[in-house]
C-alpha cells in the first residue's frame, strides 16, 4: 500500500504531494492521462483554426470593398458613362446547339483499336 505524503504548509494546513496524487490518477483512469489531452488539443485547434480563417475572410472581403469602391468612383467619373461598362452578350441555347453540330458530325466515324497494355506495338 503507498503511503501519501504531507507536509504543512505556511498556515499548518496538511497538503498532498501534488506530484504523486496526479500520477496515481493518471494510472487509475488512462482517459485523463491520454484521452482529454487529445480531444482538448483537437477542440481549442479546431476553434483556434476557425478564428485565423476567420481573420482572413474579413481581410479579403475588405480588399474587396476597397476594390469595389475604386471601381465605382472610376465608372462614376468618366464622361461618357461607364468606363468599360458589361455588355452581356445574349445566348441561346438552340443557337449553341446548331453550331456544335456543324463543327461534329456524328454519323462519320471510323473505328480504331485501342491496343492493350500488354500487346506488342506493330507498326
Amino acid at each position: 500500500m503507498t503511503t501519501v505524503h504531507t507536509a504543512k504548509d505556511d498556515h499548518g494546513k496538511k497538503t498532498q504531494n501534488l506530484g504523486s496524487s496526479f500520477k496515481r490518477w493518471g494510472r487509475r483512469s488512462p482517459f485523463f492521462r491520454y484521452g482529454l489531452p487529445m480531444i482538448s488539443l483537437t477542440v481549442f485547434g479546431a476553434l483556434g483554426l476557425g478564428h485565423l480563417l476567420q481573420g482572413s475572410k474579413d481581410i479579403a472581403k475588405v480588399k474587396d470593398d476597397q476594390e469595389w469602391e475604386i471601381i465605382e468612383t472610376r465608372k462614376a467619373l468618366s464622361r461618357a458613362g461607364p468606363v468599360d461598362a458589361y455588355k452581356p452578350k445574349k445566348i441561346s441555347l438552340e443557337d449553341e446547339l446548331k453550331v456544335l453540330q456543324q463543327k461534329v458530325n456524328i454519323n462519320d466515324y471510323e473505328y480504331k483499336k485501342i491496343p492493350k497494355p500488354n500487346e506488342a506495338r506493330r507498326d
